[in-house]
């Protein structure tokens, strides 16, 4: 197994390993994070994972992981790797099971104290009005013909039918619609999973939380994403259902045999991958596309629930309750983006599999609102703990194709996490600092104990450090809604 002392500390927050370590590494490793962190790296297959990504053909740069990282399928959670358009590969393994998991943000006017004395009336209503758990249906129920549509035109649907605004796709990744998307690429059997499930959290480490605004670190930033200290703000952490997960399930079936068919050398069964520009790149391109846009309009369904919660619980008491998007950012994804790599613009496909986008001020890609600021970066923690709210740099650009950390990472696995407490012993000890919780299964909630993720603090230390973000604000939780 790989040891931590193979690697070079390039910098306080950065370790790199020599492609020499291997001979079939095509470009050198990277971990971001603090030594605690670097070191805590090599107690899983993550570290191993991450040099066999450095083996794949195409990849520029660097295999990168953020210090949020542990071992995954394929690729390691935390990772960030790109690969040429005319000579890379894509790799399902890259991008992950859970298609587009991310987080939306939203705030509000509302004082926490407003909201405090209706705070367990609120969760309830939240649990009620935004279903949750394995397999759970949704809040919206659809036809064929209207997934096809969702799949393809992911978020620009819910505006069409009544279920977002204008800003809301504004401010989010992509206008919440990837491009390419084509729902016949999307397997039957995946089809059948999504339809019911529109417009719900799922299980695991999905949440809705309300958050109060606790620290403010840069105000002009804060100001324009408007956040304000005091105030309450809401996250939804949650991806595409069922629906990813057999896109993904078929897809890594379904390319099995093809790194022989084009020749493509794979150190690890778990990154089967295709030529970006083949027929099965491209079908497998298209899934991910329609399935991202499924996440996409998923969180923008369970947004709009929630602001009929707030309305519901808080009309009458306060004379604003409306909530407004501060970012929606996808964590699992494939995207083609153009980057300088050795003084030229090259198109490429960057996978980031547990890892969040973090553009400068400036970039196209940014809307109007967030192009002197740079793009909004949400990093939530465990359910005890803070999450944080960054901000894109240039260096992030320069470093890791313009991404970040996507949350806490885990240091325990969900089995293990669940034989050291019970949801019973979480729930109070949550309760005790004031969280109110509801969840659908005490097992979820012993599985998502703040014990079994990193110390926060310490992985946002990291990648500010590194220059990968900056901090704007730091989120508290009030309550957490689980499946």
């Amino acid at each position: 197994m790989i040891a931590a002392k193979y690697f070079q500390q390039i910098s306080e927050y950065v370790w790199e390993l020599s492609p020499n370590y291997v001979a079939r590494m095509r470009v050198p490793v990277r971990i971001y994070g603090s030594r605690a962190i670097f070191e805590q790296a090599f107690r899983d297959e993550s570290v191993q994972q991450l040099i066999n990504v450095a083996m794949l053909p195409g990849i520029v740069k660097y295999a990168m992981a953020m210090p949020d990282m542990h071992q995954g399928y394929g690729f390691p959670i935390g990772g960030v790797a790109a690969f040429e358009m005319k000579k890379g590969i894509i790799s399902p393994g890259g991008v992950g099971y859970d298609i587009n998991c991310g987080v939306r943000l939203l705030a509000s006017n509302l004082l926490a104290e407003e909201v405090q004395p209706h705070l367990e009336k609120l969760t309830a209503t939240l649990y009620r009005y935004c279903p949750s758990g394995v397999g759970g249906r949704g809040a919206v129920q659809l036809q064929p013909r209207e997934l096809d549509e969702v799949l393809e035109r992911g978020a620009a649907w819910a505006l069409a039918h009544g279920y977002a605004t204008h800003d809301d796709l504004a401010r989010t990744e992509s206008r919440g619609t990837l491009p390419g998307a084509r729902a016949d690429a999307v397997p039957e059997r995946a089809k059948k999973r999504g339809l019911p499930q529109l417009g719900s959290l799922g299980a695991g480490n999905h949440f809705i939380e309300v958050d109060v605004i606790e620290e403010v670190y840069d105000p002009q930033v804060a100001e324009a994403f408007g956040l304000v200290r005091g105030n309450v703000a809401l996250q939804i952490h949650c991806g595409s259902r069922g629906l990813g997960h057999e896109v993904c399930s078929q897809y890594l079936r379904r390319l099995q045999r093809v790194p022989q068919r084009y020749h493509i050398p794979i150190p690890d069964r778990e990154l089967v991958a295709a030529p970006v520009d083949s027929p099965e790149g491209r079908d497998y391109l298209a899934a991910m596309a329609a399935a991202a846009n499924y996440a996409f309009t998923n969180r923008q369904v369970l947004a709009h629930f929630a602001r009929r919660a707030f309305e519901k619980v808080m009309a009458g008491k306060v004379a604003n309750w409306s909530l407004h998007q501060v970012y929606d950012v996808a964590h699992n994804i494939a995207k083609l983006e153009t980057h300088h790599v050795d003084g030229k613009e090259v198109r490429l496909v960057v996978h980031r599999k547990g890892a969040t986008r973090a553009f400068p001020p400036g970039h196209p890609d940014l809307p109007p609102v967030y192009r002197e600021t740079g793009q909004p970066v949400l990093v939530p923690g465990s359910m005890g703990t803070g999450s944080y709210v960054l901000v894109g740099t240039e260096s992030a650009m320069e470093q890791t194709f313009g991404s970040t950390c996507h949350g806490a990472g885990r240091v325990m696995s969900r089995r293990k996490a669940a034989k050291t407490a019970r949801g019973a012993q979480v729930q109070a000890e949550l309760n005790r600092q004031g969280i109110v919780v509801r969840s659908g299964s005490m097992r979820g909630l012993a599985e998502e104990a703040p014990r079994a993720y990193k110390d926060v603090d310490e992985v946002v230390a990291s990648v500010v450090g590194a220059g990968l973000a900056r901090q704007v604000a730091r989120l508290r939780p009030l309550a957490v809604i689980k499946g």
